[in-house]
């Protein structure tokens, strides 16, 4: 049995959605929110004398009619309330105010049990699916599991193969959203990821990350023939060619290299070290011995 406590009434409510399935139930007249549905019914007799406005079309009811009005804007999909700073449009204000929490970087809403905090209650209720380990919605194809119904939506792509997000520009395809606008960066040239120890910038975050092993000397990529280590993965491919294919050829003694810069490094043993009139003659002799006179 847990014994944690709690200073606020909202915080044990929170809390006891942790070790229990239950859905909170809110008060459309005030906001409060309760555990059970028959302490609700109880307290709506503090708003007035109990009679209910149904709504026409989905027969939901509130008891109070400017709530109802509200609600019908729902299925008429107006959309009156507009944020001044990226005019998304909401039908209700309540949702414009949550919405400018994004604008102002406040986190109101707190998780009692790891302290991290969200800007959206439904982010916090979302979040509280971490500690009870609840998936509840399940992939009716491989039986993957997934904390929120979005996430099996994306996930769905998976299987139909469909990339339904298109780039205006190159008309590229991707399953996400974010993929997409992770790509619009390449055509824009924005590079909004900057290394905060020498401000170099990356258009994409994982980019970034990778980088910053240069800064901490990390070496995660381990070359599985030789076991060295190398802090970028592109690093790591090119250092396999050392083990694979030498595809730069010296023209001069048929040395071959991996890398190009190899060769040309190598090249300097023909022309630097060696005198450059000795060099031609030698160089005359192998045209000579490859491509004799008829």
């Amino acid at each position: 049995m847990s014994r944690k406590t709690f200073s606020q009434e909202s915080s044990l409510q929170s809390h006891h959605r942790i070790h229990s399935d239950k859905t909170l139930y809110d008060c459309d007249v005030c906001g409060k929110t309760f555990l059970y549905l028959s302490h609700l019914y109880q307290h709506y007799r503090v708003h007035g004398n109990g009679e209910q406005y149904t709504c026409e079309v989905c027969n939901k009811s509130f008891y109070k009619k400017s709530n109802l009005n509200r609600h019908y804007l729902l299925h008429t999909e107006e959309k009156p309330y507009v944020c001044e700073f990226c005019n998304k449009s909401f039908s209700q204000k309540s949702n414009l105010n949550q919405h400018y929490l994004v604008h102002t970087k406040e986190k109101p809403y707190v998780c009692e049990v790891c302290n991290k905090s969200f800007s959206l209650k439904s982010h916090l209720n979302r979040h509280y699916l971490v500690h009870t380990k609840e998936n509840p919605y399940v992939c009716e194809v491989c039986n993957k599991t997934f904390s929120r119904k979005s996430s099996l939506n994306q996930h769905y792509l998976v299987h139909t193969k469909e990339k339904p997000c298109v780039c205006e520009v190159c008309n590229k395809s991707f399953s996400k959203k974010s993929t997409l606008n992770q790509h619009y960066l390449i055509h824009t040239k924005e590079k909004p990821y900057v290394c905060d120890i020498c401000n170099k910038s990356y258009s994409q975050k994982s980019n970034l990350n990778r980088h910053y092993f240069i800064h901490t000397k990390e070496k995660p990529y381990v070359c599985d023939v030789c076991k060295k280590s190398f802090s970028l993965k592109s690093t790591l491919n090119r250092h396999y060619l050392a083990h694979t294919k030498k595809p730069h050829v010296c023209e001069v003694c048929n040395k071959s290299f991996s890398r190009k810069c190899d060769l040309n490094q190598h090249f300097r043993v023909h022309t630097e070290e060696v005198p450059r009139e000795e060099f031609s003659k030698s160089f005359s002799n192998k045209l000579e011995s490859t491509f004799p006179d008829s």
